[in-house]
């Protein structure tokens, strides 16, 4: 049998498609994934959401390719930003291609007060996840930065925004589903920190690095970067902005730690984040905002794709999004309780009231997510069967899932 190409594939047609090429059976496919056939088989026939990132990560290994691979960066034609979004991305990778602190920038550039204000706007254009917006930036302020770093009269600032810059690029990029690219962006921050020689600021880079590893699938090199970095952070816990980083790179040794299958190390980091957490409360350190929401919204996010939707969705309803008045954070919340709760028994209907509460506060996010694409999908088939489903046909219909 040889695989047949569709107009639009879906991760299952992905996965089927690589499995057909290796001249697989399923049976084989799953034992390397470590997975049931049968399981394996209602994702191939998009009777299961392949919406859970630990497992998509474990079919991408035994197909020997990317979990970006398997999700693709399909984005509907009718959001023009999104795919202004997309557009930008290869000129976003130029532009840190060419980061190279080692040799001179650009000659000459915007006078850094210019830079430091659009660095601002980047900033707020990120937290709104207006990924387009971001992507017409982050070239010119990655060059502009760069001459100011080796011209400029404050090197020590020019390096600070220069690290935020490429932090900022990293997470776009990932966002976008362009984890190679995010991880490119991490390492140029981490480039940009050394050169600053600021502790904090080489957490802050690591975690980017961490974030974009796991994006990558790769959850022992994520776990390895995130907990280096906070025992490197910890003799400098009294610096400004020390505690809300070391929680944010627990945060991320928690989500790593269910990557690599080890759910109570999961927990005992998610735990000791939120300690800290009740100790800083809610803050804005670095655009981590780390404090008790953010905490909840990283564990909703981590047992939902560890297999309690159950426990995401207890989480969830302690947790009050509107707390973080930042749209990045809060799409996280509704998408990934939506997910928790398409997976539960007669939730449909709240989990397709999240999905359009997340589309109200970050289109571009949610018009370009794979795991958001294929949780439409997967309740797109169930209201097929039932009455009533016009507001989710619609919404599927602006995210070209049919």
């Amino acid at each position: 049998m040889t695989p047949r190409p569709t107009a639009d594939p879906t991760v299952g047609d992905r996965i089927r498609d690589r499995r057909l090429r290796r001249g697989w059976s399923i049976r084989y496919a799953a034992s390397r994934a470590g997975v049931s056939h049968a399981t394996w088989s209602r994702i191939e026939r998009g009777l299961q959401a392949a919406d859970n990132r630990f497992m998509l990560a474990d079919l991408a290994t035994a197909l020997d390719c990317s979990p970006a691979e398997l999700a693709g960066t399909a984005v509907p034609a009718g959001d023009r930003d999104a795919v202004a979004a997309h557009a930008a991305v290869n000129t976003v990778r130029r532009a840190l291609v060419d980061l190279d602190l080692s040799a001179p920038g650009p000659s000459e550039g915007p006078p850094l007060a210019e830079l430091a204000r659009t660095v601002a706007l980047l900033d707020t254009l990120r937290q709104a996840c207006d990924y387009a917006g971001a992507g017409r930036l982050l070239p010119p302020l990655l060059r502009g930065l760069h001459a100011a770093v080796h011209t400029g009269t404050d090197r020590a600032e020019a390096l600070r925004l220069l690290c935020d810059v490429t932090f900022i690029a990293s997470s776009v990029l990932r966002n976008l589903g362009h984890p190679a690219e995010s991880w490119l962006g991490a390492e140029r921050c981490r480039d940009v920190a050394e050169a600053a020689e600021d502790p904090v600021l080489l957490g802050y880079a690591a975690y980017a690095r961490a974030c974009a590893a796991n994006a990558c699938g790769s959850y022992d090199r994520g776990y390895l970067l995130a907990e280096r970095a906070v025992d490197a952070l910890r003799p400098h816990a009294a610096r400004p902005g020390a505690p809300e980083m070391i929680g944010s790179l627990q945060l991320n040794c928690a989500y790593a730690s269910r990557g690599r299958k080890r759910p109570d190390d999961s927990r005992a980091w998610s735990d000791e984040a939120a300690a800290l957490a009740g100790r800083t409360g809610e803050t804005t350190t670095l655009g981590l905002f780390f404090g008790p929401t953010n905490v909840n919204i990283w564990r909703i996010g981590i047992e939902t794709d560890g297999d309690d939707p159950g426990l995401a969705a207890s989480i969830a309803r302690d947790t009050d999004p509107a707390a973080l008045p930042i749209g990045f954070r809060q799409v996280f919340f509704y998408t990934d309780t939506a997910r928790a709760l398409a997976r539960l028994r007669d939730r449909d209907r709240e989990a397709i009231r999240l999905l359009l509460a997340a589309e109200r506060v970050a289109p571009q996010h949610v018009h370009t997510s794979s795991l958001v694409r294929e949780t439409a999908r997967a309740l797109l088939e169930r209201s097929r069967r039932i009455a009533g489903g016009g507001e989710l046909r619609a919404f599927c219909g602006r995210l070209q899932v049919g």
